[in-house]
């Protein structure tokens, strides 16, 4: 069931791009869900317990992973993480996309970096040509909420 669902979101996922746009009074959280692009992980968030956290004062910089960069993974990994009894390997991989503050595109512009994650390891940004954070690439930069900044990404990073 969860991957029928899932398929019919992610279809879904591309006609929602546009509600990115609008995002700057919602908190991470909230912007995510508006988005429709995100529902894995939303769905991630909530069985990790970090809705609160993500809904916090922040300010916080989220790497956050589309629907297809979840499916890209290899079969029965999302089911894998969602399982209760893998909730502190998923809250390792969750955190691991956020940094503490609110670093936007034109702040690294040109640099090539490690950065600290909430998760405690670093991950290393490149914004030399373009922006990839760990090899995913950010495709859409600066998307703001009230409690930080969203740069979608390609793909699911995991920490070292």
């Amino acid at each position: 069931m969860f991957r029928r669902t899932f398929v019919a979101l992610a279809a879904s996922a591309a006609f929602a791009a546009p509600a990115l746009a609008d995002g700057h009074g919602k908190d991470i959280v909230d912007t995510a869900v508006g988005a429709g692009s995100f529902t894995t992980l939303v769905a991630a968030v909530q069985a990790a317990g970090l809705v609160e956290t993500l809904k916090g004062e922040g300010p916080f910089t989220v790497f956050a992973p589309t629907d297809d960069a979840f499916a890209a993974l290899p079969a029965g990994t999302v089911e894998e993480l969602l399982k209760p009894e893998n909730k502190d390997q998923l809250v390792a991989v969750l955190t691991y996309h956020v940094i503490p503050g609110k670093v936007m595109a034109a702040d690294i512009a040109g640099k090539k970096m490690d950065v600290e994650t909430v998760q405690g390891s670093k991950a290393m940004v490149d914004a030399t040509d373009g922006v990839m954070i760990d090899g995913a690439k950010v495709i859409q930069a600066d998307v703001m909420a009230s409690n930080g900044v969203i740069h979608v990404i390609d793909a699911v990073i995991l920490p070292k």
